[in-house]
């Protein structure tokens, strides 16, 4: 159930990129722009390690008539419908080369009636920027920046601990 409605939300911006031109896949979950991919995936969770290795490879399947094609994917964007586990989450921020790439939208809220998003976005994606802006106008979703709340030991001093 929760699945559906983020489904849903990706199918409605799907079409948005259409009419700005941008080309799109029925079937898959990409859009292309000035030849670049920038994949969605959907997921409810996913193994950090198997996370860690789609992420590495960024490769997209493109639909050509009857035949297909690997591509590498300029850009690939995460949509979580439940809360990405914090091991999934230091992976992506310890590596930089992530940070270029990959987008993280935690959508868990939405599927459960709430109007924010969480997001870990440092990419210059103008499909993902304008996905951002099809979210908080269409859906009226307050987008909030990731921020790890748990502080770390060593980053207190010991007055702050006593």
């Amino acid at each position: 159930m929760k699945t559906s409605k983020v489904w849903e939300i990706l199918k409605r911006f799907k079409e948005l990129c259409r009419f700005r031109g941008w080309r799109i896949s029925e079937s898959d979950d990409w859009v292309e722009t000035g030849n670049k991919y920038h994949n969605f995936l959907l997921t409810r969770n996913i193994y950090p390690s198997s996370f860690k290795n789609i992420a590495a490879n960024r490769k997209c399947v493109v639909r050509e008539g009857l035949s297909y094609r690997v591509v590498e994917a300029s850009y690939m964007a995460w949509l979580f419908s439940e809360t990405p586990p914090e091991g999934l989450v230091n992976i992506f921020l310890e590596n930089p080369e992530f940070s270029k790439k990959v987008a993280l939208y935690d959508l868990s809220p939405l599927a459960e009636g709430k109007n924010t998003c969480v997001k870990i976005n440092y990419t210059d994606s103008p499909v993902f920027q304008e996905f951002e802006k099809f979210l908080e106008r269409d859906f009226g979703v307050k987008i909030e920046e990731y921020t790890n709340l748990k502080p770390r030991i060593e980053d207190c001093t010991l007055t702050e601990i006593l």
